[in-house]
């Protein structure tokens, strides 16, 4: 069986055998150098000198902390979004009572940064901009740099999902002045789901002494005061603890470099095989995501029944397209613990099944 969606993604054998371990008191030293290892670690991955908390919770968990620990009901948010992911960050600020103004971008293309600086422009009572760096359901990467760089001119509030990025494509947090980060476990982290790692900057803590929307589990102070004892305020998924740790010992053994060097050079490989079998990327290619790769299915072919043809003929797991997209597209997930020999296996098989939809393969 293989594992080829941009999360879960396909944990290394050191991972799933520490997650076998028995459990310790998360009270007790042992656990407390554990969360001190970890956070030294996630710091070093996010490439900040911030705070970084690891959060007993999957990544929109992660998402829904960012806003309820930086914003009041009724501030002014501009939402920047590309696809599925973005929308849903738009969404949690709105269920909180954020005053969310939606600046919605074709799917398939990036954020325009133009746009971006007539909504500021035209709206100066803005708080907060919330941005996907990665939006995996259609395999698009933002240009998180450019953007960040044009919303602090603004000196406005940074709030990013990087949940299908950090760890796989470089995201220097302090360089690029974003105030609070978002990613997941399942990711380019190379564990099960279940932790969200979240980045505060000293501009967040600010804003974060005047929030009043409501909060008990995700309230960033009882989890800086916690972390700070090298505990977690709350119960924490335990076993997942001992796996990040680990891998981040891994992670960091490959460097950082290393790591993003990889994820474009496998990115770019799966875009070229897409290619080679006479599919189009559905993604503009000069945005495409080195984590995930989306492919328009060929006319009158339903994506979802060469997904069934791929898990059941071969045993390869494909992540399919999401709302609008369902059925329209397919997409290759290359992140985490991933090589190059895990996409020649999907090309090659793509290269089978395809034929038996009508689909002719450039010779």
């Amino acid at each position: 069986m293989s594992l080829r969606i941009p999360g879960p993604t396909p944990c290394p054998d050191e991972v799933l055998k520490i997650m076998s371990r028995q459990m310790i008191g998360h009270r007790g030293k042992e656990f407390a150098e554990l969360v001190h290892r970890v956070t030294l670690g996630t710091k070093e991955i996010f490439q900040t000198n911030g705070d970084v908390f690891v959060l007993s919770s999957s990544g929109t968990g992660g998402m829904e902390a960012a806003v309820v620990n930086t914003m009041s009901p009724g501030d002014k948010v501009l939402s920047l979004s590309i696809g599925v992911f973005g929308d849903r960050f738009a969404t949690i600020a709105e269920r909180y009572g954020a005053d969310v103004m939606r600046l919605r971008f074709e799917w398939g293309k990036a954020v325009d940064l133009d746009d971006v600086k007539k909504a500021l422009d035209a709206d100066s009572s803005i708080k907060v901009v919330l941005v996907t760096h990665n939006e995996t359901s259609t395999g698009v990467t933002n240009d998180m740099e450019a953007i960040a760089a044009l919303i602090r001119e603004y000196d406005k509030l940074i709030l990013v999902d990087a949940i299908s990025s950090l760890g796989c494509i470089d995201f220097p947090v302090d360089k690029w002045g974003c105030d609070v980060v978002v990613t997941g476990s399942q990711k380019g982290w190379m564990i099960p789901p279940g932790l969200a790692m979240v980045s505060v900057s000293d501009r967040a803590w600010k804003a974060h002494a005047e929030a009043k929307m409501p909060r008990f589990y995700w309230d960033f102070t009882a989890t800086k005061k916690s972390t700070d004892k090298d505990q977690t305020p709350w119960t924490p998924a335990v076993s997942l603890f001992y796996a990040l740790d680990v891998a981040i010992g891994l992670l960091l053994k490959e460097g950082l470099q290393n790591i993003f060097t990889r994820h474009a050079r496998i990115g770019q490989k799966t875009r070229d095989g897409v290619k080679s079998l006479g599919l189009s990327l559905f993604a503009d290619e000069k945005y495409a995501s080195n984590t995930v790769t989306a492919i328009k299915s060929p006319d009158g072919v339903d994506a979802n029944d060469i997904r069934a043809m791929m898990l059941k003929d071969y045993g390869i797991t494909l992540a399919g397209g999401q709302q609008a997209l369902a059925g329209k597209i397919f997409r290759i997930g290359h992140l985490g613990n991933v090589c190059e020999a895990d996409i020649d296996d999907v090309i090659i098989k793509l290269r089978e099944v395809m034929p038996k939809f009508g689909h002719k393969i450039p010779s």
